[in-house]
């Protein structure tokens, strides 16, 4: 049976870190051939793809995968929720928050580990909240707090690359936006 397990699993060292790097938003529709390795998990080159519009991120940022799983149903897929904090308020993230709000983007996450993910790859990801917010102190969060769902049959894929030279490469030599 296809869904038989084939693998075990050995408890890991204690040497992963927690948190995001960077994100970087591809538009949806630019992704338009993934090559996986032999085991059809890990993507291994991808094409069509000019840019990969980067943000780096500090503080606060998540990336959670959700298994959904029904019996009754029959049916099982991924929820993945990207939540981000872009810090201070000017013209140009305004507009790339509505942006998002108008687009479903491919998104790849970088992790603190140095490994990336393709999150959204068949259906993209939508901006589902963004609260622009000011603060009420002087030190408080001055910026947009941004929430991205995505929902694929599977979780984000593993993209075989070590370096964002790397990713770049992957992705047919993609220019990387930063600003």
């Amino acid at each position: 049976m296809s869904c038989d397990l084939g693998n075990g699993r050995l408890e890991p060292c204690k040497d992963a870190l927690g948190g995001l790097d960077a994100v970087y938003f591809i538009n949806f529709g630019d992704l338009a051939t993934v090559a996986y390795d032999a085991v059809n998990t890990d993507v291994i080159d991808t094409a069509d793809v000019t840019s990969l519009y980067k943000f780096e991120l500090k503080g606060t940022n998540s990336f959670e995968q959700v298994v959904n799983s029904s019996r009754e149903n029959g049916t099982t897929f991924v929820e993945q929720t990207l939540s981000i904090q872009l810090k201070k308020k000017d013209a140009t993230t305004l507009k790339i928050v509505k942006l998002l709000a108008y687009g479903r983007p491919h998104v790849v996450v970088r992790n603190r580990n140095n490994q990336f993910f393709l999150a959204g790859l068949n259906r993209g990801m939508e901006l589902t909240t963004a609260n622009l917010s000011e603060g009420v102190a002087m030190g408080d969060f001055n910026g947009s707090t941004l929430t991205l769902v995505g929902m694929e049959a599977l979780p984000a894929n593993l993209i075989d690359v070590v370096s964002e030279t790397a990713l770049a490469t992957a992705f047919d030599g993609a220019t990387i936006v930063t600003a």
